[in-house]
């Protein structure tokens, strides 16, 4: 199978590219269990940058331990400030917080609010939130949104950067739509594609970037607003199922560096249509 045919961009990990993405690991005797087996999150804190976690929300699990929400201030700064509410302004936070704690049900939840009720934000609020999340020292950032301007590429590269020298690692969907985002396409990033199976454990690694890994994101059952369930489609929830993994990742070998966790979620991938 030539490169060509393999996912990229927003691409979906569909069945005609799989056999594609079977590869020779170099540390084949490296396997699930060694990568996160016992593992259920503990000491691990994930935030998601997103329109915010609903914190009665029973698929969040109580499970969320701080929000807040990133505003203009009256010189047009963006500032961040606490959200006492906890609210999710549509509902798409919520979801990605249910998906991440069905994986790693004993790590903790920081939402940090950037988008408004037509679930669309600044890129400055998108960057302010994201630098504030890497200097609370998080374990992962979930990010299922993106920004398409190439005014924020240097805000983002930068950030991304901030991020991997932090020990932070960012989990971003791709764009839904062909093209590039950011900060999706930085190396730093794992960035996510969605794929049409079922199993929230299946998950695949694309040898030929910018898309990375693909993980289930096609009519998913999700959290939505006011304790509410949908059936949901896109990049965004696919990002979650590979930032829950990687929360179990982290939780059983804490010292691991992003780039240690990005290689164990390779080495542990899909292989085809098989299993790992």
């Amino acid at each position: 199978m030539s490169p060509e045919s393999l996912p990229a961009w927003s691409e979906p990990f569909a069945a005609g590219h799989r056999e594609g993405l079977a590869r020779v690991v170099p540390f084949a005797s490296f396997d699930r269990a060694m990568a996160w087996g016992g593992a259920d999150g503990s000491g691990v804190t994930v935030a998601i940058i997103d329109s915010g976690v609903e914190a009665g929300h029973p698929d969040v699990g109580g499970k969320l331990v701080r929000s807040v929400k990133v505003e203009l201030d009256s010189a047009g700064e963006p500032v961040v400030v606490d959200d006492t509410e906890a609210r999710d302004v549509v509902g798409h936070g919520t979801a990605c917080a249910g998906i991440i704690h069905a994986l790693a049900p004993a790590a903790d939840i920081v939402s940090v609010r950037v988008l408004g009720p037509d679930n669309r934000g600044k890129g400055a609020l998108f960057a302010a939130g994201l630098e504030w999340a890497i200097e609370q020292g998080v374990s992962v950032v979930n990010l299922s949104l993106s920004s398409r301007s190439e005014a924020f590429f240097a805000a983002f590269h930068e950030l991304a950067d901030q991020a991997y020298f932090s020990n932070v690692l960012l989990v971003s969907a791709a764009n839904n739509v062909p093209g590039p985002s950011y900060p999706s396409l930085f190396a730093a990033v794992v960035s996510v594609a969605a794929h049409d199976l079922a199993d929230p454990f299946t998950y695949f690694y694309n040898p030929h970037p910018p898309v990375e890994f693909g993980a289930r994101g096609m009519d998913v059952e999700v959290a939505w607003q006011d304790g509410g369930r949908i059936v949901a489609t896109g990049n965004s929830f696919a990002a979650p199922h590979i930032a829950g993994i990687a929360a179990l990742v982290r939780s059983k070998h804490p010292t691991a560096a992003p780039f240690e966790v990005k290689a164990m979620l390779a080495a542990t991938a899909t292989r085809g249509e098989g299993t790992s």
